[in-house]
């Protein structure tokens, strides 16, 4: 098992809080396994075993409890009058009214809550509204690569590592399938399915399924591009399946709730406004898209420009991509009120490669820090104040 350290150390520091712990995240990104490491912790710790409750709602075992009154006095039934209580539900989006429950524990004062849910709509309009104020959410990913590489006991050949882990997924569970390609297609074949049906089809009613998988392998095949509804729905009906801008919209609206697509709009540098069109997609893991769409066509630039993606937003940088006079900045990053600059590509070891990438970046007069990654196995290096760094040891930080 994977020790996830940093989510690990954020919920230590939300113990106790009166305030309702959210993670979320894409199905099979370790969310219930993290539950068992922090209730390891809590026993470590002088915690009881009967001060814990935790419900996992996609188990059987527990689907008597899936009506939130039902759920309430069970929850209630075994609480301990005179400590604290740790409750965890996990996917508790499959609990009908959930919110009503929440907010009834929540005002217990002896009870430290902690919930799951692998949809974002769990947490939007009128549950947004009740709950608002009350909860501080935790967004979780499928491991870093960092967090890939520390199962390892061999530490070397980092770059074949690093391959393994795009192709073969930074799905903790693949790991236990030890690099075997037939098991780990299998199970990256489980987890898109279920995510689709449980997550996008039967939350939207979608019926004509096979238009959605044109909308999904689309955006799977375009990870990082600037692109728009208009241009998905005009490229689906020329090849000869009309679809609307409105089917479109929903479909994308379901892909991003379900975390298998993440949503990365436009910052004008200059200007220093958001735009409202232009935005790109990345995924929550590159193995998925191997899986989908096979090897032939995977732009190794766009899988490392989803990876840097993912591991901003894992530091917690809010992450907008920088519209510039002289072109496009991969990634703005903003974190504490600071702003860094990021420009990622395979290589710039042709002269002119360097010089387009560099190009960006020195168009920005701020004095921002700005970052060049590649995979170029370079020692580090700056040009005119841009740091270049290589990918992994940047990832590995």
């Amino acid at each position: 098992m994977v020790e996830r350290f940093e989510y690990l150390e954020k919920l230590k520091q939300w113990m106790n809080k009166k305030i309702i712990k959210v993670i979320t995240g894409i199905r099979r990104c370790g969310k219930s396994t993290l539950f068992e490491i922090f209730q390891n912790y809590l026993l470590n710790n002088g915690v009881e075993t009967a001060q814990i409750q935790h419900i996992n709602f996609e188990n059987a075992d527990f689907e008597d409890l899936t009506e939130y009154k039902a759920l309430h006095s069970h929850i209630k039934k075994y609480l301990l009058p005179n400590k604290m209580n740790y409750i965890f539900l996990d996917e508790v989006q499959n609990v009908t009214e959930f919110p009503r429950v929440v907010d009834s524990l929540y005002l217990l004062k002896n009870v430290d809550l902690y919930i799951t849910g692998s949809n974002a709509h769990m947490l939007s309009g009128e549950i947004a509204t009740l709950l608002s104020g009350r909860y501080v959410q935790l967004q979780m990913l499928p491991l870093s690569f960092k967090e890939y590489l520390s199962s390892f006991v061999d530490k070397t050949d980092i770059s074949r590592k690093y391959r393994d882990y795009l192709v073969n997924s930074s799905f903790p569970y693949t790991l236990e399938l030890e690099g075997n390609k037939e098991l780990i297609r299998d199970y990256l074949s489980g987890i898109y399915n279920t995510v689709i049906l449980k997550d996008v089809v039967a939350r939207k009613n979608i019926s004509d399924i096979a238009l959605l998988e044109r909308v999904i392998r689309f955006m799977f095949d375009n990870i990082g591009s600037l692109t728009s509804i208009k241009k998905i729905s005009d490229t689906i009906t020329s090849d000869g399946c009309k679809i609307s801008n409105h089917t479109v919209e929903n479909y994308i609206s379901a892909l991003v709730d379900s975390f298998i697509l993440y949503k990365v709009g436009r910052f004008d540098v200059k200007g220093k406004q958001y735009l409202k069109s232009g935005d790109k997609y990345y995924l929550a893991d590159v193995g998925l898209r191997y899986f989908l769409l096979g090897s032939k066509k995977a732009d190794i630039g766009r899988m490392l420009e989803n990876v840097v993606y993912l591991e901003l937003i894992r530091k917690g940088y809010e992450v907008y991509v920088g519209k510039i006079a002289a072109g496009e900045v991969d990634f703005v990053a903003v974190k504490n009120g600071n702003t860094e600059y990021y420009q990622v590509s395979q290589t710039v070891r042709p002269a002119e490669t360097l010089e387009r990438e560099l190009a960006s970046l020195d168009a920005i007069s701020d004095h921002n820090p700005k970052y060049l990654i590649t995979l170029d196995d370079d020692p580090e290096m700056s040009h005119n104040g841009i740091k270049q760094i290589n990918a992994i040891d940047w990832l590995l930080w």
